[in-house]
């Protein structure tokens, strides 16, 4: 990225400002070295030891649990490493209708009691342009991110796909002023069967959005499993993602199999290399979440049989994740 200098303002200083001229050599050598230095600490070993570790920021999808109750799985939120819960609705979960009916009082008890705040809602049911009243139960509870799939055409390439998200962006834009006026970001998934489902509509959607409120959900699930071209594609959409997904294809999650295949879709199961898109998440200082997460075969069961023991498996993944960005 250029940076363009501007040209400072010409002030008129009066005659008695004016510094004497040994003084003002040992003010300009003074003011050198404290220039000097600014730019050398960047390099500078002490500098760079004081800046702050990159740690990526995780959140738990309480889907993974099944139709479990808040109750049992709010405790497990801090035990995953994550700070923050996302609600999922049926039929992957039931956490946000049970949301409904506890009331938000309640739900906000139980928030404070484990230490958690509420991250993200995903709500595919109500689609993106049915969230204006979710967006505003999000800003009462204090959630930023709203997930949710595109709508439109599907199959398109070139033009026409460009030309489509381009109408889809801008249907976005009366409710894109609600998420402003709240303050949430609703961050669209690549989908299967979606219109933003590929590469090339990711990158449309990341230049055509007119908002900061519009985003993105990346789902290497929904991709080509090569890790080049994922990493190359989220540095590509990279100031629009709000919401990564650590997960991958594997074998898939439409059918019933073995619980071990099932579980490739895990990182650090599978094949994928998540190793070329943490780097491109660490050189951007990435701030948005990231969620460990996987499909069980079917929706709605817990990706397995324990709460304790879906607890360990996203913690394997995260221990695979970490281990990772060490070597990065």
């Amino acid at each position: 990225m250029s940076v363009s200098a501007s040209i400072p303002p010409t002030y008129n200083i009066p005659m008695t400002n004016i510094i004497p001229v040994q003084d003002r050599r040992r003010f300009l050598q003074a003011s050198t070295l404290l220039a000097v230095g600014a730019y050398s600490g960047l390099s500078d070993p002490a500098v760079a030891a004081s800046k702050p570790e990159f740690k990526l920021k995780y959140l738990l999808a309480s889907s993974l649990y099944g139709y479990a109750t808040l109750t049992d799985i709010l405790p497990e939120v801090s035990k995953t490493g994550a700070s923050s819960i996302d609600l999922w609705p049926m039929k992957h979960g039931n956490q946000r209708e049970q949301l409904d009916e506890m009331g938000e009082a309640k739900f906000v008890e139980l928030l404070n009691k484990h230490q958690v705040t509420l991250g993200c809602i995903t709500q595919y049911p109500l689609g993106p342009f049915g969230l204006q009243n979710e967006m505003r139960l999000a800003q009462r509870l204090g959630c930023k991110t709203i997930v949710t799939g595109a709508k439109g055409p599907i199959n398109l390439k070139g033009a026409e796909l460009k030309k489509s998200v381009g109408d889809f962006v801008e249907q976005m834009k009366p409710h894109l002023a609600v998420a402003e006026e709240t303050g949430v970001t609703i961050a669209i998934e690549n989908h299967a069967k979606n219109l933003i489902d590929s590469p090339d509509s990711l990158r449309y959607l990341a230049e055509l959005s007119p908002s900061k409120h519009l985003g993105i959900s990346f789902a290497p699930y929904h991709l080509p499993q090569d890790e080049t071209l994922l990493a190359q594609l989220l540095r590509d959409i990279m100031p629009r993602v709000d919401v990564f997904y650590a997960w991958q294809h594997g074998n898939g999650c439409m059918n019933a199999m073995p619980k071990a295949e099932e579980l490739l879709q895990m990182p650090g199961r599978g094949r994928l290399d998540f190793a070329p898109m943490l780097k491109i998440l660490k050189e951007n200082n990435f701030q948005g979440w990231t969620e460990i997460f996987m499909h069980p075969f079917p929706r709605g069961i817990p990706i397995l049989e324990t709460i304790s023991e879906v607890t360990n498996e996203v913690n394997l993944a995260r221990a695979h994740i970490e281990n990772l960005l060490t070597k990065i």
